[in-house]
């Protein structure tokens, strides 16, 4: 079978988030944060319509397969990479560019003193969004920069040029794309799927807003109790049947 043709984008990509990975202790060494953002959307409260059965000698711990509904919530998560802690949650019905653009600046209000922030984050639109640019933008005091116009001309004109400018190094704070299709090399995911196996898929919410403060509860306890960096292995090779 003829391998794929290499991807000279894929590959820069791959190599700038590992390098990220690998640097993340010496850069927080000198006042440098490294971050790694998502989203958790559509997160279910149901409620258990009747309790559990708890382990008994001889039998495993049942739940109840019926459920009520109490609507969602949406989680927008970011974790240090050089600690394991998850970094100001933000929490709420929606996801839109302007929550996530409150939850960068919650991220980056939790530290006043960084030099700089970098944060790792998959393509959604709302990840190099308008409201991003001329936020990091005012921070790099280029606001006498023309930024163009969205849809039109200049740094706003599309994604992909937004994309670029966030990106630049010399910003106080820089973003780093997984490759399109990549979501895995993003740290956030394997966290997420932890809070999921120890809390939501097991969990009974009697409403969203019990939903978010037990989730809050548990990120406030992973924090003082079991965070640590993940040991990252992966170093950018192609996989070989």
């Amino acid at each position: 079978m003829t391998p794929p043709p290499a991807d000279a984008a894929f590959v820069a990509a791959v190599a700038d988030v590992n390098g990220l990975y690998r640097a993340a202790p010496q850069l927080a060494a000198r006042g440098e944060r490294v971050v790694s953002s998502d989203e958790l959307t559509g997160v279910q409260a149901l409620e258990r319509a009747y309790p559990g059965l708890p382990l008994a000698p001889g039998k495993v711990e049942r739940r109840e397969f019926e459920y009520i509904r109490h609507g969602t919530t949406t989680f927008i998560l970011s974790r240090d990479v050089a600690t394991g802690e998850v970094v100001a949650p933000s929490c709420g019905p929606t996801r839109t560019e302007a929550d996530f653009l409150a939850h960068v600046r919650g991220v980056v209000a939790s530290d006043p003193a960084a030099t700089r922030w970098h944060f790792v984050l998959d393509n959604l639109n709302t990840h190099q969004s308008e409201a991003l640019v001329r936020y990091v933008a005012a921070l790099a005091d280029d606001d006498a920069e023309d930024l163009g116009a969205k849809g039109a001309v200049g740094i706003l004109a599309s994604q992909a040029s937004r994309a670029a400018f966030l990106r630049d190094p010399s910003h106080r704070i820089v973003f780093h794309y997984t490759p399109k299709h990549s979501s895995w090399l993003n740290q956030i995911e394997i966290w997420l799927s932890i809070l999921t196996r120890k809390l939501l898929t097991r969990g009974s919410f009697t409403s969203p807003e019990d939903l978010q403060a037990k989730v809050l509860a548990f990120i406030a306890y992973d924090n003082r109790t079991m965070a640590k960096p993940f040991k990252w292995t992966y170093q950018g090779k192609a996989l070989a049947a």
